[in-house]
């Protein structure tokens, strides 16, 4: 259930406006609905508590620079951010980190333990993206959810991957 609420969670406003003018509300619409998914859980399960949280904020910091080594590699400049688009970036990115490496996460691992819940979080993280993102990027997706799937199993930690992928949105 909570699988499939992460997913429809994540795909809903994709496939209600597909390319809006203004993808500001679409984006905080999705950042909400996302959020939601931890009301079905304590958050210390989820890898959140104010616990050494200045040392997996530095976690977060490592692992946003290992998830924008490649895209810096080749950047060759671009846009900036529009200033208007950082809340919205920002709630979705939260979201989709409580969903997917908290909410479904948690359920996976209770299921079938670390490995399933790194493998499966990481699935369905990159499915998510299969409205919003061209294909070519899927890998990338998918490799930054093994990434961050895997931090959350070695520390049981949410935050870091919170920080990481909010970097990581408002760099790209």
């Amino acid at each position: 259930m909570i699988c499939a609420g992460a997913l429809a969670w994540e795909w809903l406003p994709d496939v209600v406006n597909p390319w809006p003018a203004n993808p500001i509300p679409r984006l905080l619409v999705e950042g909400v609905l996302l959020c939601s998914l931890a009301a079905f859980f304590r958050l210390e399960d989820l890898g959140l508590s104010r616990n050494h949280l200045v040392r997996r904020l530095i976690g977060g910091l490592g692992l946003a620079v290992v998830l924008l080594l490649p895209a810096a590699a080749r950047w060759h400049g671009g846009p900036p951010l529009a200033l208007a688009t950082v809340p919205a970036l920002a709630l979705v990115s939260i979201g989709e980190e409580i969903a997917f490496r908290g909410a479904v996460f948690t359920v996976l691992d209770r299921i079938g333990g670390g490995m399933v819940a790194v493998l499966g979080s990481t699935v369905l993280f990159t499915a998510g993206h299969a409205f919003s993102h061209p294909l070519a990027v899927l890998p990338a997706v998918a490799a930054a959810g093994l990434v961050l799937g895997a931090w959350r199993w070695a520390t049981s930690d949410l935050v870091g991957p919170i920080l990481a992928h909010l970097l990581a949105n408002l760099s790209i």
